[in-house]
Formats: structure tokens, sequence, C-alpha cells
């Protein structure tokens, strides 16, 4: 179920989908399996990501998208091939959904240079000109201005592009929030706002920082349309968001959209979440949109118990070829340390590695 505010007058609506269920009514059968393989590969790719950390074979942080498959699928597929997207540092599944092969997903995590970034970027900082990823960012709520920056360019090129923000909750509190919010609405931007609300900015919840938990909310303060939608429910995501997303297209105004979905697992793959009950975590468990989405399409007969084994053991291959291929892809030579610092030659540009001598002689 999606709530929904106006800019004028303020009002509430209800969304076709039931909340958290994920049905014929939205989608026709081959819509419903392209849905629950991607997400299934998202789901598996984490996994192996998770694992690959704890070999030593990804560094830095990693942040998962487990549980949130169903939000990342749903937001998506709404999106066409030539709208942008800026996204947090949880973005795997993201850059998977956008197109990019798992294989220089997977290899970006393990710093080869045959990543999405040249190795370089890791976890956080993926980026695909081609597939209009234009980032991931380790700063939060780095990406709100940029995205509104990138929304005025399409603007005043009066391109029908589309420009997709995600972040998460703890972002909404920000000063560039509520700045790029402001600045969307008044200069009547195409850009989508998703708040990606796991109940938790690290280990915090919602209700302990924000003023005004209902996040969808704020967007009311700028006169600005948005609406609430049943994160664990993969339909119902992709109609809220296909509505943010064509109104942006075909009014050029923008959108605050908020997704209600519950991260399995904890902040990164090294915070055991402690601060969870186990009562909580038997609730997370129960609530797996993509174990509910996986026995519905059973019980419905869309897709049957062997047949989805058959998917699994198909997508796990995938994801096992992509980890195999990061694992023997060479590292980027030190050499290319600074070649992606700049988009064009910058006269003057220091290029000095930290074991080189100051001055020359």
């Amino acid at each position: 179920m999606a709530e929904t505010t106006k800019a004028r007058p303020t009002r509430t609506r209800k969304a076709r989908t039931p909340a958290g269920r994920a049905t014929a009514k939205g989608a026709d059968a081959a819509t419903l399996i392209a849905y629950y393989r991607q997400m299934l590969l998202i789901r598996r790719f984490e996994e192996r990501a998770a694992r690959a950390y704890t070999e030593a074979k990804i560094g830095g942080y990693c942040h998962l998208n487990l549980g949130e498959e169903a939000t990342v699928v749903g937001l998506m597929s709404a999106l066409r091939p030539t709208d942008y997207l800026f996204t947090n540092y949880r973005e795997h599944g993201y850059a998977l959904s956008k197109g990019i092969e798992a294989r220089r997903v997977m290899a970006e995590l393990y710093g080869r240079s045959t990543g999405v970034s040249k190795g370089w970027g890791g976890s956080m900082h993926m980026f695909d000109a081609e597939a209009r990823l234009l980032g991931g960012y380790g700063i939060v709520g780095g990406q709100l201005p940029l995205a509104t920056g990138a929304a005025l360019a399409v603007s005043y090129k009066g391109g029908d592009e589309v420009v997709m923000c995600h972040m998460g909750e703890g972002t909404a509190a920000i000063g560039a929030f509520h700045e790029s919010l402001n600045m969307a609405a008044l200069w009547d931007l195409p850009v989508v706002f998703v708040i990606i609300n796991n109940g938790l900015g690290m280990g915090t919840t919602v209700e302990n920082s924000a003023a005004e938990p209902e996040l969808w909310r704020r967007g009311s303060a700028y006169r600005m349309e948005s609406a609430r939608v049943d994160g664990n429910d993969v339909v119902a995501v992709h109609e809220a968001a296909t509505v943010a997303v064509e109104r942006a297209r075909k009014e050029s105004k923008p959108y605050l959209l908020e997704a209600t979905s519950l991260r399995l697992k904890g902040h990164s793959v090294v915070d055991p979440a402690r601060y969870r009950s186990k009562e909580e975590k038997e609730a997370l468990k129960a609530a797996d949109p993509l174990a509910r989405m996986a026995l519905e399409l059973e019980e419905t007969g869309i897709l049957s118990h062997e047949d989805r084994e058959k998917l699994d053991a198909e997508v796990t291959a995938e994801v096992e070829d992509a980890a195999a291929f990061a694992d023997q892809s060479p590292h980027p030579d030190v050499s290319t340390l600074f070649d992606y610092t700049y988009a064009t030659p910058v006269e003057g540009e220091l290029r000095r590695l930290p074991a080189d001598p100051v001055f020359q002689a």
C-alpha cells in the first residue's frame, strides 16, 4: 500500500497492489518471473560478495542490499536505459539492475582493472557513464546536489530523461536534502528523490532521530508530490516509481518517494547488528521479500518448485562465474592511479605518489 501527498492540495491515495504481495494483478507472469530472477541475482551476488569479504578479496567498506531486493528491482524497472541514476554506497544491486554485467560489478569489488570503475572505485564508488549510473557516493547526501544539477542540465537541454536519486533515511536529516528538494521544486526539475528507509541510520532508529519519522511527508514542505510505498512488494514499488518517473518526465516536476525496505543484515558486512533483538531478527526473516515472492509464485502456479530450483542454479552459476572472473582479472597498474581524477587534462595536475620526493632533482 502506498500513501501519497499531492503538492496542491495535500491528500492521500492508496496503491492498487496490497502491501507485501507481488501478484498478477499488477503484472503478467513473465514480468513477475523476470522481477524474481533479478531479485535472486542480487541476493546471490550479495551473499557471494559477503563471502569474498571474509576471504579478504574485497577491501574497504562493503554495504549490501540483502533484504532490499524488491525495492531495488521495482525502482529500476520504472526507468528507461537513458535515465540517469545517482545512488549512495549501498549500490551493488542498483548497478546490476541498471544492466551492468555481474562480472564487471564483482571485479570492481575486488579492485580489478576489469571493474566498472577500472578497480579504483571499489564497493562504494561505481560509475558507468554508458549505463548512466553516475556514481555511488560514500559521503552521506553527497549525491543529492549532483543529481539536482544533472536534472537542471536535462531541463536546460530540453531532454526527456529523468534523474533518479537514492538515499538512506538518515540523509533526509542533512542540509543538502532540504536544499536540493527546494531547488528542484523552485526550478521544476525532472528528478525523483527516493528515500530507502530501512528503519535504521546505522544503529539508530528513525523514530529516535527524526521529528517526523514518516519521511515522505517532508515533500509537502516544498509543495512536492510525494508517496510512501511498501518496499517488500516489487509490484507496488514499480507502480509507485512509475508514477513518480512519469510525472518527472512528462511534467518536469520533482517527486519524493519513500520505500520502507528493511535490510536483513547490519549496516555493513562488519556490523553484527547487536542493536537488534532476537524477535526483530525473526520478524525480518519472516518478511524476507525474496522468500515471500517465491512462495507466492509457486502457490499461484506461475513458477513451480522445480523451475525455481533450476533458476536458482542458473543464477548461482552466473554469480560464481563473476567471482572467478574477478579473481583472475589483473589489478590496475599504479601508473593509472591519476588517470581518472579529471575528465579532461588539467595543466599542472599533481601526480606525486606518497613515496616520491617533494622536489625533483
